[in-house]
């Protein structure tokens, strides 16, 4: 046997107890006669006593030989410290056990960084040795957190009914917004499979098929640009049912997120989540995925400012366009200089800058203040949250454009302000997007989901006619300012399916050579449909309270989309090229 308790087990309740512990050896500190070390498992640690004078010859030449890391395998008693020395911060900190035996499992080499201090080393290290990062307890703890999370999650969908389906990696190539990653068929020389960017066609198809409440923890690839909340490889929690609508949607999925988070945290979640149409979203945080853990959301100023006397904020009203603040109430905090910084910011969006006014005691300061006629700038006093000691930041343009930049700028100051209570978790739903958007740099209209979502009833008759105007039944859910999970009722309707396709510019041989299976599938009896993705990484990243969903992956790629541990991705050997009919035109840099 090689353990007869793990090291994070033993308490008062042990003492006196003969037991066998395995694990690594966390830290060494010498005290002469007397040797101390953490033993270290999954489990936690236990400080191991060895008394070199009461060991055998044998078992103290192995204490002298032992080193950080070394695998050891010890058997000793179990006795209690003494109050002095109790460690109230581990389960185990009241005991610890007197060294009687010791085998060494295995040695370690020196190691490239000190496993408790690697969160401070360079990310790529880290990567490279990720089995000694992962060694350390906040990264163990969060890999272990996940796994308790998914299962909890399993529990739910069981108790609910759900089926858990897995649906195929190797799949078809169809348009869903990212590129694919691509996998060549041998069997089918010329022929690529596609890695599933979701299973969005499969989990339609299992709803046709009469699987009416289907769940599955999804591996899904898309090639795109990384960032700290994405990886080219990650997991949805993915749900599709039948014969539901909305409401039915987004009442499984809270009851979902509060049971999984309340059975593995601390965390009460209320339920039902508030709501806030897209619109209304943009309007008041200027983004669709609002933080509301703080205030200072976007205020209108189009009609306090009209005829203010300012040729340049006139200019704006008369073509057409808007004018929209954030009103700071420390404004004292914010300097010139921050002033400045946004300004350039501002700039280098594509504005002309940033208006401001501070608010003193007895006086307004702004470089518009000598154009503005005393009656705008009465008008502004009275906007609710203006006081002395607030400044009022304000922009110009067209409305999208207006509220995106400040929503940006509202982030950074909450940030820079610490106005955001990192204590809360916000959940809300944002509704009521619109179906499709306008994509200026191709010049074609684009779905904001995917080509599968459903439009409104009451738009689906002018669908050609107005097709920028008609809203979605598509549901986002955010919580403190990231989306982690989005979905919507589906077409289930194989004509207007094919009406999406055409407003989408695609001809009938192209959507039928990409979709024809799904198509085909709608013409069989097809149930009215819905369901949801949750981004289960980006979850666990926010409910740890870590900034990069890499910390609670137990083997992430960098931002580059490369794997130092393993090396990918590589150079394929010539042969396996040839077996798969690939020419590769790139010679890589040495």
């Amino acid at each position: 046997m090689l353990r007869t308790h793990t090291c994070g087990q033993l308490g008062t309740g042990d003492i006196g107890k003969k037991v066998i512990l395995s694990g690594w050896v966390s830290s060494i500190r010498d005290h002469g006669n007397i040797i101390f070390f953490d033993l270290r498992d999954r489990y936690g640690i236990t400080q191991i006593v060895c008394n070199l004078p009461a060991l055998k010859p044998e078992i103290l030449e192995l204490v002298k030989k032992v080193r950080q890391e070394f695998v050891l395998k010890i058997s000793g008693t179990v006795v209690a410290r003494s109050p002095e020395t109790v460690n109230p911060k581990i389960p185990t900190g009241t005991i610890e056990i007197i060294l009687e035996e010791l085998e060494i499992l295995n040695v370690s080499e020196p190691l490239p960084f000190e496993i408790q201090e690697s969160k401070n080393i360079n990310e790529n290290t880290r990567l490279k040795y990720r089995y000694l990062d992962l060694r350390r307890q906040q990264l163990k703890e969060n890999i272990v957190f996940r796994s308790d999370f998914i299962s909890r999650i399993r529990e739910f969908f069981f108790k609910e009914g759900f089926v858990e389906i897995e649906t195929p990696v190797l799949t078809k190539s169809t348009p869903e917004g990212a590129r694919d990653f691509l996998v060549p068929s041998r069997l089918n020389p010329g022929s690529f499979y596609a890695l599933p960017q979701s299973p969005q066609l499969f989990k339609q198809i299992l709803m046709i098929s009469g699987f009416d409440r289907y769940y599955q923890i999804a591996r899904c690839f898309r090639d795109e640009d990384l960032r700290s909340d994405r990886q080219p490889e990650f997991t949805q929690i993915d749900v599709e049912m039948s014969f539901v609508e909305e409401n039915d949607i987004m009442d499984i999925s809270e009851r979902m997120i509060k049971y999984a988070i309340e059975k593995t945290t601390d965390i009460k979640i209320s339920i039902p989540f508030p709501r806030l149409t897209y619109e209304e979203a943009i309007n008041r945080f200027g983004t669709d995925k609002p933080d509301t853990r703080f205030g200072m959301e976007i205020i209108e100023l189009s009609e306090a400012l009209a005829d203010s006397g300012s040729n340049i904020l006139q200019s704006i009203l008369d073509s057409g366009g808007v004018i929209k603040g954030l009103i700071i109430q420390q404004g004292e905090n914010i300097s010139i200089k921050d002033v400045d910084n946004l300004n350039e910011f501002v700039k280098q969006r594509g504005g002309k800058g940033i208006g401001w006014m501070r608010f003193r005691e007895n006086e307004v300061v702004s470089p518009l203040r000598k154009s503005l006629k005393e009656v705008v700038i009465e008008k502004i006093k009275k906007i609710s949250g203006i006081s002395p000691g607030s400044l009022l930041l304000f922009l110009g343009g067209k409305n999208q454009w207006v509220c995106e930049t400040l929503g940006e700028i509202r982030l950074h100051i909450g940030t820079k302000l610490n106005l955001i209570d990192e204590s809360l978790f916000n959940f809300l739903w944002v509704v009521d997007f619109p179906l499709f958007e306008f994509n200026q740099e191709e010049q074609r209209i684009q779905c904001v989901h995917h080509p599968f979502t459903s439009p409104k009833k009451q738009d689906i008759e002018n669908l050609e006619k107005q097709p920028l105007a008609a809203k979605s039944r598509a549901y986002d859910l955010v919580l403190n300012g990231s989306e982690i999970g989005g979905g919507s009722i589906r077409i289930h309707d194989r004509k207007l399916q094919e009406r999406i396709f055409s407003i989408l510019n695609m001809k009938p041989e192209e959507y039928n050579e990409k979709f024809g299976f799904l198509l085909e599938a709608l013409g069989f009896g097809a149930p009215p449909h819905g369901g949801i993705a949750f981004g289960l990484d980006r979850l666990v990243m926010i409910l740890r309270k870590e900034d990069s969903i890499r910390e609670t992956i137990a083997f992430p790629k960098t931002q580059k989309g490369v794997c130092p541990l393993s090396g990918a991705p590589g150079i394929v050997d010539e042969r396996q090229l040839r077996e798969l009919y690939i020419k590769v035109d790139f010679k890589p840099k040495e």
